[in-house]
């Protein structure tokens, strides 16, 4: 058997939107992915369904696999001929022990790549507003390791030594050590004013910054309740932060927020409230695939232009529509002189994705105002409707109109399931840390989280989350199942749910 191959490839700084975009290939081709605890969950949103996933650990204070452990996972996963991913938090070579994992791979005769990644140091500095150097204050860089005790005479660090003017010195993993670090510094001639940043889980949405001198930051960092992981910058421009920092203004920076959207919907409401500064974890409690039957399209689409009204009750059902009407026609003309209907904004948004313009949508995005709102058009009496629907809609909207004596077609063209949580790393972060919201986008996505509860229980310290609505039917389901809704959106809409997260937990 031919011997696979090995990326070490950097994760960055913890921002999923940090990765390379060479990182980001690999990683959607790996057959193996080998990942440490501090790497971000989104990125197995990407992974092949297929692919092996292996979490090491390196957390300081759990139980983690040793580092020869490691090296012979990825030797071992190698001999099988598979695609090895080794994916580390910053970047592989700087502090990461890639050298080490790099040289068993080469002793071992198994080819590698190094795909560098944007260290910790450089993201704390760009998301904190401190630049690493600067033409009117320093000149010298210095990355240097925390972890060991400076007090140690077989210290591998010569703090003495290192340089004490036009200078910034970046430490890693020195959280627990601060106290020692700073005093350390002054007794090898830093000024005891030299101005210090720590920078707690940098880049990530809930970030946060202490800051003092070499004399002051171990009582603020304590105060602070300062935690790792964070890097510790001191020198001159440590002290531009305040004037600099542009991440921590924006209104939802330190929040955490859980998406619970499918996986193919989630990103369009990730990446509105990222915009805006939040951390977002993306739970997918419910998958949505096409479920079109043959038969039934080609009965459908063989008469689709008899239609009087093709209604949308979703933006699902658009997409999977539209993806089997064009395997039947080439020209969105073929759908005739019909009449559509839309839910709501954000089905409507979808049709016109197509170049199709949307006839009628209700005030309300609910099926009760659809229907209300097609009565009203006192256009159904003998009428033919097509309801595009998926294998979890409700009866209301069918019901409704045949009462008004429309003949109703209804076309199934997705099914909604529940996804299993036991091995989601997403579900994992939000026990172990909560968040101060979850965001709930339909009643299916509110019946899974209450069956999949047992993979969902918050551990001790976590923060318990905000139960937030995007509508009046999802609300109703939440409290059915005596589920509390904290916070509901005045519509039923993506804007209008992110403005409500703004309003509620917005600086």
């Amino acid at each position: 058997m031919p011997k696979g191959i090995v990326y070490l490839v950097g994760a960055g700084p913890g921002n999923p939107e940090l990765l390379t975009v060479r990182a980001k290939r690999l990683i959607e081709t790996a057959e193996v992915l080998v990942y440490d605890y501090l790497v971000h969950p989104a990125f197995t949103h990407i992974l092949p369904a297929d692919c092996e996933q292996i979490c090491v650990g390196k957390r300081k204070g759990f139980h983690s696999k040793k580092q020869e452990e490691i090296q012979e996972i990825l030797l071992a996963k190698a001999n099988e001929g598979k695609r090895v991913v080794r994916l580390k938090g910053g970047d592989p070579f700087m502090f990461g022990r890639g050298g080490e994992e790099a040289q068993a791979l080469a002793d071992a005769g198994i080819e590698f790549e190094v795909i560098p990644g944007i260290t910790s140091a450089m993201g704390a500095s760009a998301f904190s507003g401190i630049p690493l150097t600067h033409r009117n204050t320093n000149a010298t860089l210095v990355f240097v390791t925390g972890h060991e005790d400076p007090e140690k005479l077989d210290t591998t660090v010569e703090w003495e030594n290192l340089p004490k003017e036009n200078s910034t010195i970046c430490v890693y993993m020195g959280v627990g050590n601060l106290d020692r670090i700073a005093s350390r510094l002054v007794e090898s001639g830093f000024s005891e004013e030299t101005p210090v940043a720590c920078v707690e889980w940098a880049t990530m949405g809930h970030q946060r910054v202490c800051r003092g001198n070499l004399s002051t930051i171990s009582e603020v960092a304590k105060s602070f309740k300062l935690k790792a992981p964070a890097i510790i910058i001191v020198g001159e421009t440590a002290a531009m932060s305040e004037d600099l920092s542009w991440f921590e203004k924006k209104p939802l920076q330190g929040r955490k927020l859980v998406v619970t959207r499918s996986q193919g919907q989630a990103s369009e409401l990730s990446s509105m409230l990222e915009k805006l500064g939040a951390e977002v974890i993306g739970l997918p409690l419910i998958s949505i695939t096409g479920n079109v039957e043959p038969q039934t399209a080609e009965d459908v689409f063989s008469e689709i232009a008899s239609y009087d009204w093709v209604v949308f009750s979703s933006p699902n059902g658009v997409r999977y529509f539209f993806e089997a009407f064009f395997k039947k026609f080439e020209d969105i003309r073929s759908l005739g002189f019909l009449r559509i209907a839309a839910v709501g904004k954000s089905t409507a948004k979808e049709i016109k994705k197509y170049y199709v313009t949307t006839d009628l949508i209700p005030e309300q995005a609910n099926a009760e105002s659809l229907a209300e709102a097609l009565v009203a058009t006192d256009s159904l009496d003998s009428a033919k409707v097509l309801v595009v629907a998926g294998n979890l809609g409700r009866d209301v909207l069918l019901d409704k109109l045949e009462e008004a004596r429309a003949i109703v077609d209804r076309f199934e063209v997705y099914k909604t399931e529940q996804t299993d949580l036991s091995e989601n790393p997403a579900a994992k972060m939000f026990r172990d840390q909560g968040a101060d919201g979850i965001l709930f986008t339909s009643s299916s996505g509110v019946r899974s989280f209450i069956d999949q509860a047992k993979h969902l229980q918050l551990a001790g310290e976590a923060v318990r989350p905000k139960t937030i609505s995007i509508g009046p039917i999802t609300s109703a389901t939440m409290q059915q199942i005596g589920m509390p809704v904290d916070l509901e959106a005045k519509e039923a809409s993506l804007d209008s749910l992110v403005e409500a997260v703004v309003k509620r937990f917005g600086k």
